[in-house]
């Protein structure tokens, strides 16, 4: 059994403090006192279909903290703190990620130190060479929002990017196969860049193939097509396939728009046109899409409904929805936007108008853009304006 600390109880970090605490005594480090509350409850900080079960269920060895003391015991620490995308330095904010990995470096530098945040190509054979540690290791994660202690559980693959931590990156692809419920998970070990390669390769793939179904749907739409038709027959041919196919308004959330974005920023020195077109793609796509809601409307000055700000079911985050994009072109219209999403507390969103009475939302709405269809809008299915074609995210 082993101390192992995950710094950022997000859902990546809460994902693996899970995951590992089957086995190993974990102590979860976050700055917010509310998430250490929670999770000390075992209540899960985060929105997702399987953690609160997993939290009242399963027998854990879990700890929430906000004190970073606990750095000094620890015989593994996992950074998943937050990188956000900075549109000024066109790259990830890695001050986070960097300050913990100084901080465990000065007091405990013989632990193991796992980055799990998703960081430029280079980033931790930089943090190596600045906090002269050579136990660094950098392991992409792949879990969907919603879905990720699933994912941790039944894990896709494990990977593990090294330099000369090889002890370490073994051992740590060891402790989340054991925590794991999946059997046979394929292991690859690898450099350091070419692991945190893999992850933005992985998103921007994902947001190629978001893009490549909306970039259908716009020509089906457009030309009076039947996009539905059109993309089971593509779909059927086995080298496709029937997933990830779903129109959307754009691709969102947390990872892609920035993962894409910052291998783009990546890709300065190499002759490319695909990973520019996907984030081109994007922006594309929800400019059409206001466009087709404000000629349903066919009125100056429309008040338009946006039902949920939320990226898909299953979620509780606002980052980087693709509606977003849709009401700023909206409001350049000319528009009237008004929200409805029950998870909001407030009577404004970001300067838009909230209401939480569906009914009142709904009449006074002279259409209700949905990038997600739900049964609750059936009644007012005249007036929706949605790209949902399979009723799935």
């Amino acid at each position: 059994m082993r101390t192992i600390t995950v710094v950022g109880i997000g859902y990546v970090g809460i994902s693996n403090a899970l995951v590992l605490a089957k086995k190993n005594k974990v102590l979860a480090v976050d700055i917010d006192p509310e998430r250490i509350r929670l999770l000390n409850e075992r209540i899960s900080p985060v929105r997702d279909k399987d953690t609160d079960r997993f939290l009242e269920t399963e027998k854990l060895d879990l700890t929430a903290t906000t004190d970073t003391s606990v750095y000094e015991s620890s015989d593994f620490v996992i950074v998943s703190v937050p990188t956000n995308y900075d549109e000024e330095q066109n790259s990830f904010d890695t001050s986070a990620a960097e300050e913990v990995i100084g901080e465990v470096t000065r007091i405990n530098p013989n632990a193991v130190i796992v980055i799990k945040s998703t960081v430029p190509v280079g980033f931790t054979a930089e943090m190596t060479k600045r906090f002269g540690n050579e136990n660094i290791v950098f392991s992409p994660e792949f879990l969907r929002e919603g879905s990720a202690l699933h994912d941790g559980l039944y894990p896709s693959r494990i990977i593990v990017g090294y330099d000369k931590a090889e002890n370490g990156a073994r051992e740590f692809a060891e402790l989340m196969q054991e925590g794991a419920e999946e059997e046979n998970i394929p292991v690859l070990f690898m450099g350091l860049a070419e692991a945190e390669a893999v992850k933005l390769f992985s998103n921007t793939y994902l947001a190629l193939r978001v893009s490549y179904f909306n970039e259908l749907d716009s020509y089906a739409e457009l030309n009076g097509l039947n996009s539905r038709k059109i993309i089971e027959g593509v779909c059927l041919d086995p080298r496709i396939g029937s997933h990830y196919n779903n129109p959307s308004f754009g691709y969102g959330g947390y990872c892609l728009p920035k993962d894409t974005r910052q291998l783009l920023a990546d890709y300065e020195n190499v002759p490319q046109n695909i990973i520019r077109a996907i984030v081109q793609s994007n922006l594309t796509r929800k400019e059409l899409v206001a466009d087709r809601i404000s000629e349903k409307a066919g009125k100056e000055n429309p008040v338009i409904g946006i039902y949920r700000l939320i990226m898909k079911s299953n979620s509780d985050n606002f980052r980087q929805s693709a509606i977003h994009g849709v009401i700023k072109k909206l409001t350049e219209k000319g528009a009237k936007v008004v929200i409805y999403e029950p998870t909001l507390n407030t009577e404004t969103f970001c300067g838009y108008i909230v209401e939480n009475d569906f009914a009142k939302f709904a009449e006074t709405s002279d259409v209700i853009a949905a990038n997600r269809f739900s049964q609750e809008l059936a009644p007012y299915a005249d007036k929706v304006y949605t790209r949902d074609i399979f009723g799935r995210d």
